[in-house]
């Protein structure tokens, strides 16, 4: 149900949530995310939305670690003439988010088999579902209202049957020809007069 949602309206409803749960530091308002930036985030409450999009990755891929979600969150770095090179993000904002996101207890340090980092906790995963719900609405489940079939008539049969209907017809064409000899017998012939030469 979570994929099912806008990702975007997702992190935003999440993300205001989150403000009741952790504190943006001070220090927040002025550090960029990572060195492929060249300037702080435009918006004063990107630390929450940050926090909100951490929680929905540890969701998704936990267990998770710091440094695997530096490279999810880097970039590449423009370096003027020289090509363009992928550089990781800020390690301490991704740490910092974690810390405050295991005092809210929202996530947990887990392992599994090798695999060791952070996984979601039964109330992190209640909270995104809850605001998952929200912005879907109600289900409403769509009646299909089915349509009352009229009866098909069906063609009245004949009385006479398909083979008695061809007899019928032959019999009919029979007595119709002995009609018509019957009638040519009857009308006279004419008699052809000889014409006397004089």
């Amino acid at each position: 149900m979570l994929l099912e949602v806008p990702q975007n309206e997702l992190i935003k409803k999440t993300a205001e949530e989150l403000k009741k749960l952790i504190d943006m530091p001070s220090w927040a308002l002025f550090v960029k995310t990572g060195t492929h930036k060249q300037r702080p985030p435009v918006e004063s409450d990107w630390w929450y939305m940050r926090a909100a999009s951490v929680l929905r990755q540890i969701y998704l891929l936990g267990p998770i670690g710091v440094s695997k979600l530096r490279t999810k969150y880097g970039g590449k770095k423009n370096r003027g003439m020289k090509p363009e090179k992928f550089y990781k993000g800020s390690g301490a904002v991704i740490r910092k988010i974690l810390q405050q996101l295991e005092a809210a207890k929202l996530i947990k340090q887990h392992t599994i088999k090798k695999h060791k980092g952070r996984v979601i906790t039964p109330k992190g995963k209640s909270l995104l579902f809850s605001v998952a719900k929200i912005i879907r609405g109600p289900v409403t489940k769509n009646k299909e209202v089915k349509q009352k079939e009229k009866p098909v008539e069906k063609p009245k049969e004949n009385k006479i049957g398909t083979k008695d209907l061809a007899d019928y017809k032959e019999d009919n064409k029979q007595e119709k020809q002995k009609e018509q000899k019957e009638e040519k017998s009857k009308t006279p012939k004419k008699e052809k007069t000889k014409t006397k030469k004089e």
